[in-house]
């Protein structure tokens, strides 16, 4: 659709876009601001950013008391506290991001924006921004929790710890943004989006290490979109990661990253179907 130059100029009505000439930087910074906003008005978005995790990583740690962590080399606070990011992009980028772009699709909000300056990479990521955001920030607080009160190691391998943070990141955004085509309101996507949250909170090593699962059902659980991205996380965290096993990782959470935005590219909806 062709915009002329004055209409561009007003911006998105309610947006928080600014009028005038933008920059990419810019207006992905605004359509934050306006996402960080309407995200202080959702108490139950705020609910499942801020204290889901928490919820799910002390429920995890108490159900996982009676287990034997014998064979997986690390104690069960190592394996909960290093679990704890997974928890953190599961339910504040996945889970959340779904209901958000569901969301924004069906009040045409998406729609409105594209007509804009705005690209369609700078629409979702200005949308996800505030989601990333307190990701990170409680991937961050994870870490001083871990050393200040818990006594746990610093990172042995900061960089592997930042390089799963942002690959969970990179992987989960576009997959949020992907799986919004199983829904149809925002609160079917909380629906559709828990068979994913499920399958990886059990199966990509948050609740139990792979290391402690069978052979056959742990070659199973590697091929999961976050298994990779917890393996570096828990490898930059707790140390003795290998060249080979680290260049595995990466090059799977690379992979998944890759096919996730291929299925936005080729699935994703900008208007609801009628």
């Amino acid at each position: 659709m062709n915009v002329s130059k004055d209409a561009r100029a007003t911006g998105a009505p309610g947006t928080g876009v600014p009028a005038g000439a933008t920059t990419v930087t810019g207006r992905a910074l605004a359509l934050g601001r306006a996402e960080l906003t309407l995200l202080g008005r959702n108490r139950m978005a705020l609910y499942t950013v801020l204290l889901m995790p928490v919820l799910m990583v002390y429920a995890m740690s108490t159900a996982a008391k009676g287990l034997d962590m014998s064979g997986t080399g690390m104690s069960l606070k190592e394996a909960t506290m290093t679990g704890a990011f997974g928890y953190v992009l599961l339910f504040v980028v996945y889970y959340n991001l779904m209901s958000v772009f569901t969301a924004r699709r069906e009040e045409l909000v998406l729609k409105r924006l594209r007509t804009g300056e705005a690209g369609d990479a700078e629409i979702l990521a200005g949308t996800a921004l505030p989601s990333l955001a307190i990701a990170v920030a409680q991937c961050v607080l994870l870490v001083a929790a871990g050393a200040a009160w818990l006594h746990m190691r610093l990172p042995a391998r900061p960089e592997l710890l930042v390089a799963g943070v942002l690959l969970g990141l990179a992987v989960l955004t576009p997959l949020a943004a992907a799986s919004t085509v199983l829904a149809k309101t925002p609160e079917s996507a909380q629906l559709a989006a828990m068979p994913l949250t499920m399958v990886s909170m059990l199966g990509s090593g948050m609740f139990f290490p792979l290391e402690g699962l069978p052979d056959g059902v742990a070659r199973f659980c590697e091929l999961l979109p976050l298994t990779p991205v917890v393996q570096l996380m828990r490898d930059g965290w707790l140390g003795g990661a290998t060249l080979a096993g680290t260049l595995g990782h990466l090059g799977a959470a690379l992979v998944w990253t890759a096919l996730a935005v291929f299925a936005v590219r080729r699935w994703f909806r900008w208007e609801p179907r009628r």
